[in-house]
């Protein structure tokens, strides 16, 4: 039998980074799908709103939008994964 090179991995995969499904999350500001951006599909330039500075291509972030019927493709940010995690805990910034 060939030796595995590579760690199993336990539990389920986080299908956001792979496949382009959202996870929901809830939290004081409200409940949002959320969905993770590996760096490689990452093709765009982008502005995060928790900092204001730019999310630059291949960099690894997260898209969120309100997880309510009114969400649509206008209403998806693109976010860092640290301004992402901070941003209850942060002044807002620009939308």
């Amino acid at each position: 039998m060939p030796r595995r090179n590579r760690p199993e991995r336990g539990g389920r995969p986080d299908l956001g980074a792979s496949t382009g499904w959202a996870r929901s999350e809830s939290a004081a500001d409200g409940d949002w799908l959320v969905r993770t951006v590996p760096g490689a599909q990452a093709t765009k330039d982008y502005r995060c709103p928790g900092c204001d500075h730019e999310i630059r291509q291949g960099t690894p972030h997260v898209v969120a939008w309100p997880a309510d019927d009114t969400g649509g493709v206008a209403d998806r940010r693109h976010w860092h994964k640290a301004c992402w995690g901070a941003r209850t805990r942060r002044r807002p910034g620009r939308w």
